[in-house]
């Protein structure tokens, strides 16, 4: 493995580079370097596998594999990627792509496939388009968990009292349906608003609905 000392910390995540012609590996190293991007250069499948074994979880970046490399090809390394459980963007690099094997690629998930000889730019466009896909399927993941984190933060009185709200009942309607005194009620819905982090009956059905 090899990272080009222009590389700096990822602010959107790391391109992981996998190609096994160390001319290739280096040139595009050095350019995307160049451009601001944070590389880390891998030499095969291996060496990369076994990187992210190591690596920090969620893994953050996109993957950029040439097709033909041995003894494991590009196609078979996002096999084994999916395998792990990793949906992050893959583009491939081919200077012998055929329609099928573009076919096959784009089917598992691939962003995209670009075949040699391909300009600087259009690589650094693409990669950095995919950075920012993978950027925003990491933010919404993050702000799912927190919703979800902030649900199961509230006990089933809680819950109970959550949907009468948001259906628009007054407190009064919810004591009655519920049997608890209506200042129950009051608490209630006051620790609703505060874990949920809404401050009205209408941003709490819009919270809901958002969902």
């Amino acid at each position: 493995m090899s990272a080009h000392p222009l590389s700096a910390a990822p602010g959107s995540g790391w391109v992981y580079l996998v190609d096994d012609d160390a001319i290739v590996r280096d040139a595009l190293t050095f350019l995307l370097g160049s451009r601001g991007l944070a590389v880390l250069a891998f030499d095969g499948a291996a060496s990369l596998l076994a990187h992210l074994e190591q690596a920090p979880q969620p893994v953050r970046g996109v993957f950029v594999l040439d097709v033909r490399m041995e003894p494991t090809s590009g196609l078979q390394l996002h096999e084994a990627l999916i395998a792990l459980g990793l949906r992050n963007p893959v583009l491939f690099l081919s200077g012998h792509g055929d329609i099928p094997m573009v076919v096959e690629a784009l089917k598992k998930g691939a962003f995209d496939f670009l075949e040699k000889p391909y300009s600087d730019n259009t690589l650094v466009d693409r990669i950095e388009q995919a950075l920012a896909v993978e950027a925003a399927s990491l933010a919404d993941n993050a702000a799912a968990m927190e919703r979800q984190a902030r649900l199961a933060s509230l006990s089933e009185r809680e819950r109970e009292v959550m949907h009468r709200v948001a259906a628009g009942k007054l407190n009064k309607v919810i004591a009655d349906e519920l049997h608890i005194a209506v200042r129950t009620v009051e608490v209630h819905r006051a620790r609703v608003f505060s874990k949920l982090g809404v401050k009205s009956a209408a941003e709490l059905a819009g919270w809901l609905a958002a969902g």
